[in-house]
């Protein structure tokens, strides 16, 4: 049987292709009104957006205005995704000899010219990624070649789609329903929360005890509500956002980001308001938020319109609405919030399974510091 030839720019796009969505966990991007090129982004790299263009490029204009297109093209992605910042490598591969000038007009992007396989252990692209050139030989030939490396991507889109689904299903929101119930049964227990005096006996947050030693304080408020109104929107909100965050982060993640966030608007609230007595779930609920927040810029890829759209409204609207009505303990609010988004950041969403130092030490130094703020000062 004659063996299939594969031309030497196939090789190369293939071998790159290959490489980056197998070894460094990029993902096509699909960009309309774009042919003889392939946009990749993983939005955890410091070069977020890879473009392999095959097309022929014959002189410096027609290059400065693909790398203008490109720009415009990553302006609108930064906006979709909700992305600060987006460095572009660009990997040109049919390049003409009228072409003297490849490098970028600035230090955010970078672009390379390959135009052989054995080009990439002499190129930028080494220092960026290490490994390349080990991950990018590869001994098959012809159609074995072409086999090896659609078998590949194959898998590793595979793995990718097994935990988009595991991290995007719905599962029954165990915890949240436990929360629900818990604060409904004292809202039972405390006359449904009528009488000021009980909500305190039955653990309120007030700034003078939790600084006297009753800190267990900054954790029962949470589950205490001051009327049919307070306890309705606040379990109606729960009810809402509890699930989503549930499956994002896993049932005991879900519970630690609840309680630290209760904990942490009951911190601010004592620090800011004084002897004020503050209870309900919103400072936890608030938490809850941050925990979407930080979720939905970690997957801005598959989710960056509903931050814009909906998340962030939300947020914004309640924290604004608590300024003009009289009896919104706001720092409580704030304080949820901030602790949701730093929990989240600390223990990472369902899919993660080591812990950063960092993250943990950033944990640690803010709650440090609420301590010291509300107790100690």
């Amino acid at each position: 049987m004659e063996q299939v030839k594969i031309n030497n720019k196939d090789i190369i796009i293939m071998n790159l292709t290959h490489y980056f969505i197998t070894e460094q966990n990029y993902n096509p991007v699909i960009v309309h009104g774009i042919n003889d090129e392939i946009w990749l982004e993983n939005m955890n790299s410091d070069y977020k957006i890879i473009r392999i263009v095959s097309k022929y490029i014959h002189n410096n204009e027609q290059l400065n205005f693909d790398k203008f297109r490109s720009r415009q093209i990553t302006k609108k992605l930064k906006k979709k995704t909700f992305s600060f910042k987006m460095n572009v490598l660009n990997i040109y591969i049919d390049l003409g000899d009228n072409v003297t000038n490849i490098s970028s007009e600035d230090n955010k992007d970078v672009s390379v010219f390959i135009s052989k396989v054995s080009d990439i252990g002499k190129s930028v692209m080494k220092e960026i990624f290490p490994d390349i050139v080990e991950k990018t030989r590869h001994e098959e030939k012809g159609m074995d070649f072409l086999f090896k490396i659609t078998d590949d991507i194959n898998v590793s889109n595979e793995k990718k789609n097994k935990t988009m689904e595991k991290i995007f299903s719905s599962k029954k929101p165990i915890i949240t329903y436990i929360i629900m119930a818990l604060c409904l049964l004292m809202f039972i227990i405390t006359g449904m929360g009528v009488n000021t005096l009980t909500l305190v006996r039955y653990g309120a947050n007030v700034g003078s005890l939790v600084k006297s030693g009753e800190v267990y304080r900054l954790i029962t408020y949470m589950f205490l509500h001051a009327g049919i109104i307070h306890i309705f929107f606040n379990m109606y909100s729960l009810y809402v956002v509890g699930p989503r965050v549930e499956d994002f982060y896993g049932r005991w993640k879900f519970l630690l980001i609840y309680i630290f966030s209760g904990i942490s608007g009951g911190l601010l609230s004592v620090s800011l308001n004084g002897d004020a007595i503050s209870v309900g779930a919103s400072g936890a609920i608030f938490g809850l938020f941050g925990a979407l927040l930080y979720f939905g810029y970690n997957y801005r890829g598959y989710i960056g319109s509903m931050i814009k759209s909906q998340i962030l409204p939300i947020v914004i609207y309640n924290l604004v609405i608590g300024f003009f009505i009289s009896g919104i303990d706001m720092w409580g609010h704030v304080g949820g919030l901030i602790g949701g988004i730093l929990t989240s950041y600390m223990l990472g969403t369902i899919e993660n399974k080591k812990y950063s130092f960092s993250n943990i030490l950033v944990f640690l130094i803010y709650f440090g510091f609420l301590i010291y703020l509300a107790i100690f000062r």
